[in-house]
């Protein structure tokens, strides 16, 4: 008779050493959860719009409705510039990759409170969390940039091939959602303050980045203080390549890039040493 097999010792989750090849590694791990991150992102998804009437319009509806609401305030009353571009789809274009920015920091903020009881009780790399939901908001972008192409057709509007420069973007607004979400995520075990203030603090955002404005209209002695936030060169490009057919601004893009590339490893270091006392305190 063949023995049972010996039981595997349980693991005990310790804070890593902050050296970058450690941190690289215990990244590089996330590709062996991929199926669990895809199972987990399917299932925000289903039950985002659960038993509500409108389902996924509710993924054109917001938009739409804040792109009218914006344009009577701002365009009728306030008269604010939109660089020869109807000003529907200007505010709508900039709307895209802010909305996906707000909601996926906002969600992904949440992720491990919201999951106590599974990661106190099941080991995984509880980073999959935050980057779930960061998934499943990327549905809502994609559904909202569909409804550019009645908008286009509409004010008979064209696209170029630098419409292209939304891909390499888009990557770069996930990454810094990603990074501010392990950092605020970590700190909402320890301090509930964070889901409270955060609305707040994304309305402010909102209006501190190019989105019911252009960039242009920044005055210039303010301008190199305002690109500092890396929203501002990736909102401010998503417009220029898709509504004005040019590259994006490089000079607010490098200091976007060099953000995101210093806090994503910074980020992922603090996740990972907090994780180990996360769930005696959650």
């Amino acid at each position: 008779m063949n023995s049972p097999p010996p039981l595997s010792a349980p693991r005990t989750i310790q804070p890593p050493s902050f050296s970058p090849s450690r941190l690289l590694s215990q990244f590089w791990r996330l590709t062996e959860y991929w199926d669990l991150l895809l199972t987990l992102s399917l299932h925000r998804i289903r039950i985002r719009y659960k038993q509500s009437l409108l389902g996924g319009a509710w993924a054109v509806f917001q938009p739409l409705s804040l792109m009218i609401i914006y344009t009577i305030i701002f365009s009728k009353v306030a008269r604010m510039p939109s660089e020869g571009a109807p000003y529907a789809i200007f505010v709508y274009v900039a709307m895209l990759p802010w909305n996906f920015f707000a909601a996926s920091l906002t969600s992904a903020s949440n992720s491990l409170v919201s999951h106590n009881t599974l990661i106190t009780k099941v080991y995984f790399p509880w980073e999959v969390l935050p980057l779930s939901y960061l998934v499943a908001t990327s549905i809502d972008f994609l559904i909202g940039v569909l409804v550019l192409i009645p908008l286009f057709v509409w004010f008979q509007m064209g696209v170029t091939l630098h419409v292209l420069w939304v891909i390499p973007l888009m990557a770069l607004a996930a990454a810094f959602v990603f990074s501010l979400s392990m950092i605020l995520a970590t700190i909402q075990v320890y301090f509930r303050d964070i889901g409270l203030a955060l609305p707040l603090l994304l309305q402010l955002w909102m209006f501190a980045s190019p989105v019911v404005y252009p960039l242009s209209a920044v005055p210039e002695r303010f301008q190199a203080w305002f690109v500092l936030n890396p929203m501002a060169g990736i909102v401010d490009g998503v417009r220029r390549c898709v509504l004005h057919g040019a590259s994006p601004d490089f000079h607010s893009l490098r200091i976007s890039l060099l953000t995101v590339l210093l806090l994503l490893p910074v980020a992922y270091g603090f996740f990972k040493h907090k994780e180990a006392s996360m769930a005696d305190v959650i």
